[in-house]
């Protein structure tokens, strides 16, 4: 007899795994059925920002495979759809129709949790107000495109400066908006260390973006039409003709909570190396809606991108094809850039380092990202935090120019490996003036933090 998989979410890790499971087991042993709220699968959502900034040239560039194509390969996917309820007891799910309102049940032998994240939309006076957007997913994004045409100015004010908060600026300056970013924190991008953060506020100052740190918003001006009009701080009021909120997210769990299944610090599921839900044999989880082992800290955290959640879908698909698959952990890589500024981290940050109890020692350096006599060599700061005693490596910060971000996939090995800095100085990396000094800029940071980690005895 055949049985029926259900997975709730029809983005990457959703539906990598009902691929998986497809391409292990056919229509006649695996029956797929998997239910998506929204009005596309299987999209990009990182790529929504370079949509909005006009480097991509359409919404349907993101999309990666179509319901149409999840369906010619007998996965039964239903738009529009949302799980309303899950009753693990009794193996089943409620949906409810979005067009129709109609609602019922569907049974499962197994099932696939990949709810996502919801964005943070902070609690304040005119925050749902015409003009105010989140970027979450491709209707957010069309809606943001059709707000910027509408838009009676040309001010943009970002809320937050994380990943998103810069990206966001940069696609608005691209557009002509005049941009001011608000950040609760001193230095934007809070995933590095201040110092290193310090570095990106300089530069998207020079780009012509307004950074204003320590500023938490208080509440969204509107005008006599409600549209917005402000934002304000305790310390100013800054004129906007349209909002982008970049104020983080949060794994969305409210199905899994309401059913009992287990959760972690950040509200995530928790699930073991196969991405099985702890203490569940017919139900997994992946994607935005998990926490995931930190293999530097040894700690469990939330780390929402779309890397991990592809990964993750491929293990879980595996497993229930009758395979056998794991996802071993992370160690927090991530790149990302404004303008033409670069910015990369994996690993531990300083206060990581100190929350989890390891003693360290950090150091940074100034290098170029070729050779310093070839064409268009450009300034490069990597910081590196290393173990006192053993010199473990723990994190590495990059902030530069052309050729900066993706050296950090060097220390994430690295890092993955439970190398030493001292043994990274003798890696055997490439070498040629138009790609990198004679000693690539990582490699000079692992000799600084030898030599410190050697110096604090």
């Amino acid at each position: 007899m055949s049985e029926r998989l259900v997975v709730i979410g029809g983005d990457a890790a959703g539906m990598s795994a009902a691929s998986q499971a497809r391409r292990l087991k056919g229509p006649e042993e695996l029956e797929i059925v998997a239910f998506e709220r929204g009005h596309f699968s299987s999209y990009s959502a990182c790529g929504i920002p370079y949509w909005v900034g006009g480097d991509v040239a359409g919404r349907d560039e993101l999309i990666a495979r179509s319901p149409r194509q999840h369906r010619a390969r007998d996965i039964d996917l239903r738009m529009r759809t949302e799980v309303t309820e899950l009753d693990v007891s009794g193996q089943r799910v409620r949906t409810r129709d979005l067009e129709s309102g109609a609602e019922s049940w569907t049974g499962f032998d197994k099932l696939v949790i990949a709810t996502g994240a919801r964005p943070l939309r902070p609690p304040l006076p005119g925050m749902d107000a015409p003009g105010v957007h989140g970027v979450q997913d491709l209707e957010d994004g069309q809606a943001l495109l059709d707000s910027l045409e509408r838009a009676r100015g040309r001010r943009a004010v970002v809320v937050g400066a994380g990943y998103i908060g810069v990206e966001m600026a940069e696609a608005l300056l691209g557009r002509g908006f005049d941009v001011t970013v608000l950040n609760r924190s001193e230095q934007p991008m809070a995933t590095l260390d201040p110092d290193m953060g310090r570095l990106v506020h300089r530069a998207m100052d020079g780009l012509g973006i307004r950074t204003v740190g320590s500023s938490p918003v208080k509440k969204v001006l509107t005008g006599e039409d409600g549209r917005v009009r402000a934002v304000a701080t305790d310390r100013d009021e800054y004129p906007a003709d349209v909002v982008v909120l970049g104020t983080g997210v949060a794994p969305e769990t409210s199905l899994a909570r309401a059913a009992g299944l287990p959760l972690g610090t950040y509200g995530g599921l928790l699930t073991d190396l196969s991405m099985r839900v702890r203490g569940h044999e017919n139900i997994w989880a992946g994607g935005d809606c998990v926490e995931v082992l930190d293999l530097v800290s040894g700690r469990e955290r939330h780390v929402p991108l779309g890397t991990h959640a592809n990964k993750q879908g491929q293990v879980i698909g595996s497993n229930v094809g009758g395979g056998y698959a794991t996802f071993p952990g992370v160690v927090g890589t991530a790149v990302s850039k404004v303008c033409d500024l670069e910015i990369a981290r994996t690993g531990l940050r300083e206060k990581d380092a100190r929350e989890v109890g390891l003693k360290f020692v950090s150091v940074s350096v100034e290098s170029t990202s070729r050779a310093g006599y070839y064409p268009g060599a450009a300034p490069m700061t990597v910081k590196m935090l290393a173990e006192l005693r053993t010199g473990r490596l723990l994190g590495v910060q990059i902030v530069g120019r052309e050729g900066a971000a993706k050296r950090v996939d060097v220390a994430a090995v690295a890092l993955t490996a439970r190398m030493t800095v001292e043994e990274m100085t003798a890696l055997d990396l490439g070498y040629a003036p138009p790609f990198s000094p004679v000693w690539d800029p990582v490699l000079v940071a692992a000799r600084k933090a030898t030599a410190a980690v050697r110096a604090a005895g």
